[in-house]
């Protein structure tokens, strides 16, 4: 409807051109609203006061000038100047009924569009693979997997990847954390330091690398311990005896032997993500190593494009990046005095090699510990490319877990925390995925799992999966009469629908659209999730008004019709939340 709205004011712009005005231009955009008023009619647009300025025209005389110059069409009831040149748009029940059959012939592409043609790189996830996802990556899989589908649903080229922390200290302290339980099980009992990785996947890890090198890797405990400094329990610092313990690994292992551990519990871990994010229905496109990135010479090659630049200088022996004059509260260091480049210069040139790859937009989504860190990323790329709209970073708040009263409590490295497997297995996926996406990004979300599992109204993924199941109930009903759904003589007859709850669900699906988009634009699928929760509630209310399979054939196929493209509605935007739309239930 919108589309034909602009249409005609488009042709009454040019009529005035022809009639007043010649030297008025068409503009490109015409916007048109939804009022949020019925009063003020179902659509507004505020053309003409854009338009006064380069008329040189009073808006409201502007506005009457356009609407006398409308052409006419079955869609439109009546045209108001309203306020100081607002054009309000009564719609005739035609325009609305006509969204039944657009809905049934677009099917699974209605709501989608190719108006954005640019290609977009969504990273999401990239948590350290030093231990099992968590509920809170999961909440970052949810967020980033939907806002990838949005934007394909709104014409972009979408890749989706995983950058893949594995290099640097978090990847030692796991290796190191792997072989001191490895030891354990040899019987060489080296004190477990308690800011290493605690879980019990570290113990299982062991097991699989003693299962596959033997013994060969066993060394004596002593020789470990006096490699490293004094433990805390023995008045020492709790880091430095645990860096000591990385030492001692790589020395008493050697390069070859050391790489070999730290190779199998990276794969091992990489594997486990890559299943448990599987079975979450989340698929990347690629995998990217920050170890490619560091070997391969790419951080030398982003700081040689920002010394180029001038956006680099050296203070103290290291290397800064003038990062305060793009935001940030501070200049930061890229190379350390050691000659070291820094996380920060990792990231840098993984993010130049983004853009080399072509893609016309990033979007990173981090958790919401990360937020120092945006406008030093930004501003690299910002100097990189001289574009400031390159890079949106989204964060994603953190998740509490209730069960009932009572908060569950998570912490990392002491391995007490609910992983994503455990939720979902007890959840499910299609709660699971829905109940993260339905507040906003930014916002802290109190996940309730009983509600979460309820089969009640007050769970909305069920109540909206259950007006899709609905409708799949009332076709097989139909069927058991031995009827058959006529569709032209449903469509043929959609005038029949002018009870109040029909011209309400009309109203509603012809909303669709218009939802993908604002959604797609603002990242923001929470928008989907409360759209399809209102449709699912109208569809309800008009159910439980109205019988559906009534003698009147003409009547019967319409409903069917109205209640079809509910279905398909309903179907297509939890496709783009990654949820299910279930048959019977």
């Amino acid at each position: 409807m919108k589309d034909h709205l602009q249409g005609l004011l488009r042709a009454a712009v040019r009529a005035l051109i022809r009639d007043q005005l010649p030297a008025l231009e068409v503009p490109g955009d015409i916007r048109i609203e939804r009022t949020r008023d019925a009063a003020h009619g179902d659509f507004a647009s505020n053309l003409a006061l854009t338009l006064a300025k380069p008329a040189q025209r009073n808006p409201r005389e502007l506005a009457q000038a356009l609407v006398e110059r409308l052409p006419a069409s079955e869609q439109v009831a009546r045209v108001e100047v309203a306020g100081p040149g607002f054009i309000n748009f009564f719609m005739t029940p035609t325009a609305f009924q006509a969204v039944v059959p657009q809905i049934l012939d677009a099917g699974e592409a209605y709501g989608r569009s190719d108006a954005a043609g640019r290609r977009a790189l969504v990273e999401f996830v990239s948590a350290n693979p030093t231990g099992p996802l968590h509920v809170g990556h999961g909440r970052g899989a949810a967020f980033g997997d939907s806002v990838a589908n949005l934007l394909e649903a709104a014409g972009y080229a979408v890749a989706r990847e995983y950058y893949v922390n594995d290099a640097g200290r978090q990847m030692d302290i796991l290796a190191t954390s792997v072989w001191l339980r490895y030891l354990d099980l040899c019987g060489e009992h080296v004190p477990f330091p308690p800011n290493a990785y605690q879980g019990d996947y570290i113990g299982d890890t062991a097991r699989a690398l003693l299962a596959e090198a033997g013994e060969r890797l066993v060394r004596p405990a002593r020789e470990v311990l006096d490699e490293a400094p004094a433990s805390e329990a023995d008045g020492g610092d709790r880091e430095k005896h645990l860096d000591g313990l990385i030492r001692a690994a790589k020395q008493l292992l050697g390069r070859e032997d050391y790489a070999l551990v730290l190779t199998r519990v990276l794969d091992g871990q990489l594997d486990d993500i890559r299943q448990d994010l599987a079975a979450f229905g989340v698929r990347f496109d690629r995998w990217f190593s920050e170890r490619e990135v560091v070997a391969g010479g790419a951080v030398q090659a982003a700081l040689d494009k920002l010394e180029a630049g001038g956006h680099l200088y050296r203070q103290d022996g290291a290397t800064w990046f003038r990062s305060s004059q793009f935001g940030d509260e501070k200049d930061r260091v890229v190379v350390r005095d050691n000659g070291d480049p820094t996380y920060f210069a990792s990231d840098i040139a993984y993010h130049l090699n983004k853009l080399e790859r072509g893609f016309d937009l990033l979007i990173d989504v981090w958790g919401a510990d990360h937020h120092g860190y945006i406008k030093r990323l930004a501003g690299a790329v910002q100097a990189l490319t001289g574009r400031g709209d390159a890079l949106e970073i989204r964060l994603v708040q953190f998740v509490s877990l209730y069960r009932g009263r009572e908060k569950l409590s998570m912490s990392t490295r002491a391995g007490q925390y609910v992983t994503l497997a455990d939720l979902r297995q007890e959840v499910g996926v299609d709660a699971t995925r829905f109940f993260y996406v339905s507040r906003s990004n930014d916002q802290h979300l109190d996940f309730d799992l009983e509600l979460a599992k309820s089969r009640s109204n007050d769970n909305p993924v069920y109540y909206i999966q259950y007006a899709h199941a609905r409708v799949a109930s009332v076709m097989r009903q139909l069927s058991d009469k031995g009827l058959t759904w006529q569709r032209e003589r449903g469509l043929g007859a959609l005038t029949r629908l002018d009870e109040g709850h029909e011209r309400g669900l009309l109203n509603r699906l012809s909303r669709y659209p218009e939802v993908v988009e604002q959604a797609a634009a603002a990242r923001a699928p929470h928008t989907v999730a409360h759209y399809l929760r209102e449709l699912a509630e109208d569809f309800h209310s008009y159910y439980n008004a109205h019988t559906f399979l009534v003698d009147d054939a003409e009547l019967r196929d319409a409903r069917l019709a109205l209640v079809l493209a509910t279905r398909q509605v309903v179907s297509n935007g939890l496709r783009l939340l990654g949820v299910s739309a279930p048959e019977s239930m």
